[in-house]
Order: structure tokens, then C-alpha cells, then sequence
């Protein structure tokens, strides 16, 4: 992890268009969040990942309820019918190969179609986990964990879950 590398461009030295238009996408179809973010002010301790991810991720957690649902919202299912279709955005597709969801077994396949159906029928919204680094059979046994959770719980799980994947993609930009 690049925890003092710096972002370039510098995200403190970005105006509101150049900011959002490099960072926009790092929350899964809410461009919202780094509008906020910018507009909350950003200095130098906001060039590295770890210092933008904690803004970013302070923007939405501060968000009202119904907001966080939204970004939930926006995520795919894992190893769901967008994926299958090819329809993730690029970091999406990125991650979910990365953890094998694209070399499931027929039988894994199910599985997953049965928990996204149960997991959204108990809570409203896809299931979200950062799934870099893991692995098809961790993301299952999260699914089986998490399911018992309250949907607050649950809600505020998958806040942090997102927050996570910001983090894992602004460190892969500065990598980049």
C-alpha cells in the first residue's frame, strides 16, 4: 500500500470540475461524494490515499441514511447478472476477477444468485464487500455471517465496506 504516496495530480490543488472529474467515479456511480468532499475543503494531508480515502470516506458516512442507501445501491451484486453480462464498470470487473467470481463453479454460481436474493429481500440492497485480496469462498461465508445482521447493522457494514473499496482504488491510482 502506498500509504505517503501522493495522488497526481494533487487532489488539494484540483478545482471542483478536475477533482470530480478524476475522483468521481471512486464511489460506484455517486459522483455526489467527491463533489461534497471538495467542497469541504481539501489540503496537502489530502494528497496521499489514506488522506482522501478518510475524507471521502468521513463524506459519506456523515451522509443522511437515505444517501448511504443510494451508493449502496449502485453497487452490482457479486458474481450477479451485470457481471455475467458484462456490465460492471471497469473497477468492478477488475475486482470481482480478482477474486475468482469470474471462474465460478456452476454449483458457486447458485449459491451466489440464492444470497443476493435473500440478501436483498431482507435488507433492500446488494450485498458489498471489498472483495480485493479475498477469495469466492470467503465472499460466500460473509454472505451466511452477514445475513443474520440488522439492517442498520447491516447498512452501516456495507458503509464501511465501501469506504474500503474508495481506499483500495485511490491506492491503486497512485500506483498508476
Amino acid at each position: 500500500m502506498n500509504h505517503h504516496r501522493t495522488l497526481d495530480p494533487r487532489p488539494s490543488e484540483l478545482d471542483r470540475d478536475a477533482f470530480v472529474a478524476r475522483f468521481g467515479d471512486i464511489y460506484e456511480h455517486s459522483p455526489w461524494v467527491a463533489e461534497l468532499t471538495w467542497e469541504r475543503g481539501l489540503t496537502s494531508e489530502h494528497d496521499t490515499p489514506a488522506g482522501l480515502a478518510e475524507a471521502m470516506g468521513r463524506t459519506l458516512r456523515e451522509a443522511t441514511p437515505e444517501r448511504q442507501l443510494e451508493v449502496i445501491r449502485a453497487h452490482p451484486d457479486l458474481a450477479g447478472k451485470a457481471a455475467v453480462a458484462g456490465e460492471l464498470t471497469d473497477d468492478s470487473t477488475r475486482e470481482q476477477a480478482g477474486a475468482g467470481l469470474d471462474q465460478c463453479t456452476p454449483e458457486e454460481m447458485a449459491r451466489f444468485e440464492r444470497f443476493n436474493e435473500a440478501y436483498k429481500a431482507k435488507f433492500g440492497f446488494p450485498f458489498v464487500m471489498a472483495v480485493k485480496g479475498s477469495n469466492r469462498h470467503a465472499i460466500l461465508a460473509a454472505f451466511e455471517t452477514r445475513l443474520v445482521n440488522s439492517p442498520d447493522e447491516e447498512r452501516r457494514t456495507a458503509i464501511e465496506q465501501i469506504n474500503r473499496i474508495a481506499r483500495l482504488r485511490l491506492d491503486d491510482r497512485a500506483q498508476s
